[in-house]
């Protein structure tokens, strides 16, 4: 029995056939599964700009496989328009927005099986959370990512950009320097072309089994992505027909191959920020310290942007996630008993996977480096942990100390550092700016490129109780938790107080006794509250700790 025929069946499901056909569908196609195309397209973000084309071979896979395809959309903010001004503040929020939406569509309508398609920051997890919570056959299939062109520094991505108006600001880019850069940086349609959050999330889900093969790195301008798209809508039929729901594949197995493929590698800090929100989905046990665990005993093979010069395209060129995940497996590193959508188990479903370009995917035996691309800092500063891309660090700045410059907000930092007010050896602090102090812990991305762009990425630290685009690079340490909001130590710190950085031991501190502490604590008080309005004012009251994944709590009773 389909879930569908509680809706459709009987004769006192007439009125719901009636509209059905209202809706254009004849009683052949009422009668049939009906699937859920959940697509997030958009004309504002490039990411999704062609996400129509691809819901279109997405319905022909699941026409021909004997289904009835219905889609709708839901919102999706592109974080790079948003960033730096008040739009940031609209971004993580829409991760719950998006879930929330899937789900009230789903289940008023009574769907039986659903494919995703994403491709932006927020709309990846918010769909996988949705999933889990709704908990039926589904499948992702990702809009792909943007293309890379090569620049006169090497390849280009959005970045670039962002670091070129740093190098703008001191004077080492004139104007016409800039425009070469803004005009070529984002050349294509897709999520932009790093190992940023968009890609990051889109490679997870392959690891998590819930993508086809190529959902990551198969470019977004390539036919082989509407010919992937009509393989998922013909997938996602005989996954209906197995009953494989999302939780069959999306447990705690999963979650360990998609955290050991993610240190592998090197994605975005805010990958940790969402595989905890979907293991809450889930219902499975998450913590900071797995990831300290699996980045200990999983090496870093890839270097993608930021953190090298390769792009999405030279990892699918070099045999994409499933080549990552087949060296994994052969070292013992990955449970191939996991289940995926492909109705096979890992192992089987990567048997045949190969690494065809060892520069770009290093052998286990030659990794850039013996840990994985994330770690977990604690300390006086941060007792419930904050995110380092340890892989897209300098080595130089692995361990640092130096004076505390400490900024409220993200703006202030941003002026001073314009301003030419930083120094090396500074660290700079930016607080407020979590879950509920930004509200919407906003990326900063502006800042650490600028601080990049300036030439200053060797010498000066960034820690926040904020978070960091994907797209950044070098000693930026967020998702500092408590938040300054929330009461957090890092609220405590005081301008030129020392702090001290040492990734490699995973810590985090400010150089004081724990009496000053204590002192500075009984003497803190939070600033005025910001005057909210609408769902930021909502959100500012649901939403938990970044070490929770930022999302609501749940109320009791």
């Amino acid at each position: 029995m389909l879930r569908s025929d509680n809706m459709k069946q009987g004769a006192g499901r007439a009125p719901q056939r009636s509209l059905l056909k209202a809706a254009g569908l004849t009683d052949e196609q009422i009668y049939k599964p009906l699937i859920g195309i959940v697509n997030s397209f958009n004309e504002i973000v490039p990411g999704h700009m062609h996400l129509d084309k691809i819901a279109r071979a997405v319905k022909d896979g699941v026409l021909s496989a004997g289904g009835t395809p219905l889609e709708f959309n839901t919102i999706g903010v592109c974080d790079g328009i948003a960033m730096g001004h008040e739009g940031m503040r609209y971004s993580l929020c829409t991760r719950e927005l998006i879930a929330d939406s899937v789900e009230c569509m789903v289940r008023a309508h009574a769907l039986d099986a659903l494919v995703f398609i994403p491709s932006c920051d927020k709309v990846v997890p918010g769909m996988l959370m949705a999933a889990a919570r709704l908990n039926l056959p589904c499948i992702f299939l990702s809009g792909g990512p943007m293309l890379s062109l090569q620049g006169e520094q090497g390849p280009m991505d959005l970045n670039s950009v962002f670091e070129a108006v740093g190098a703008h600001t001191i004077g080492q880019m004139d104007e016409e320097q800039l425009k070469q850069v803004e005009d070529n940086a984002c050349p294509s349609c897709g999520s932009c072309s790093g190992m940023f959050t968009a890609n990051s999330m889109n490679c997870l889900s392959e690891a998590l089994g819930l993508a086809l093969p190529g959902n990551g790195t198969l470019p977004a301008v390539y036919s082989a992505r509407l010919r992937l798209a009509k393989q998922a809508g013909q997938q996602v039929m005989k996954v209906l027909e197995q009953n494989l729901t999302c939780r069959q594949i999306l447990n705690a197995k999963a979650l360990k191959n998609a955290l050991t493929v993610d240190m592998a590698l090197g994605c975005s800090t805010n990958s940790a920020l969402h595989l905890a929100a979907i293991a809450h989905e889930a219902g499975l046990e998450f913590n900071l310290d797995m990831i300290n665990e699996l980045s200990a005993s999983t090496p870093n093979l890839c270097k993608l942007a930021p953190a090298g010069k390769h792009h999405m395209q030279d990892l699918h060129a070099a045999g994409g996630v499933y080549a990552v995940i087949k060296q994994l497996f052969d070292a013992g590193k990955i449970d191939g008993s996991a289940m995926t959508v492909l109705g096979v188990p890992m192992a089987q479903a990567a048997q045949n996977a190969q690494v065809k370009d060892a520069s770009v995917i290093r052998p286990m035996d030659d990794p850039y480096a013996q840990v994985g691309g994330l770690a977990v800092l604690r300390g006086n500063i941060a007792p419930k942990g904050a995110i380092v891309k340890q892989s897209a660090v300098a080595p130089e700045m692995l361990r640092h100390e130096g004076p505390a410059r400490v900024f409220d907000s993200e703006d202030a930092a941003e002026k001073a550092i314009f301003g030419g007010k930083i120094q090396k050896g500074d660290v700079v602090v930016i607080r407020y700016e979590g879950p509920k102090g930004g509200p919407g812990m906003r990326e900063m991305l502006s800042p650490t490129s600028a601080i990049a762009g300036m030439g200053l990425d060797k010498d000066v630290a960034l820690i926040t109780d904020g978070r960091f685009s994907g797209a950044t690079r070098g000693a930026a340490i967020g998702h500092v938790s408590p938040e300054a909001a929330s009461g957090g130590p890092i609220g405590l710190i005081e301008e030129g107080d020392i702090i001290a950085i040492d990734i490699p031991g995973r810590s985090l501190q400010v150089k004081l006794t724990p009496e000053e502490m204590e002192r500075r604590r009984k003497a803190f008080a939070l600033p005025p509250k910001k005057p909210l309005t609408g769902y930021l004012k909502r959100y500012a009251m649901l939403v938990s700790s970044a070490d929770r994944g930022a999302v609501f709590e749940e109320s009791e009773g």
